[in-house]
């Protein structure tokens, strides 16, 4: 698993919690619906603004769609959670 897939479970299960779609997060987000999907699926990494934008268009704190990631320093590795 990489942070981007648990990133996308986060944001998938936000944005179902919030039910509205793909393209209507994009439109409050200012991003295509295509680079929703992305997300979702674990295509691509969000950038830290992109990850602000989208919990501040699905009305959480940024951390709740980083919820489960932590990088453990010493094992040079991410675990997950969740």
């Amino acid at each position: 698993m990489k942070p981007r897939d648990r990133f996308a479970t986060n944001l998938r299960n936000a944005r179902r919690k919030r039910e509205i779609s793909q393209e209507k997060l994009g439109f409050l987000c200012e991003l295509h619906r295509t680079e929703i999907s992305l997300l979702e699926r674990g295509g691509r990494e969000p950038r830290l603004g992109t990850i602000v934008k989208l919990a501040g268009a699905l009305e959480v704190r940024p951390e709740e769609l980083i919820t489960g990631i932590r990088w453990l320093p010493d094992d040079k590795r991410f675990q997950y959670k969740g």
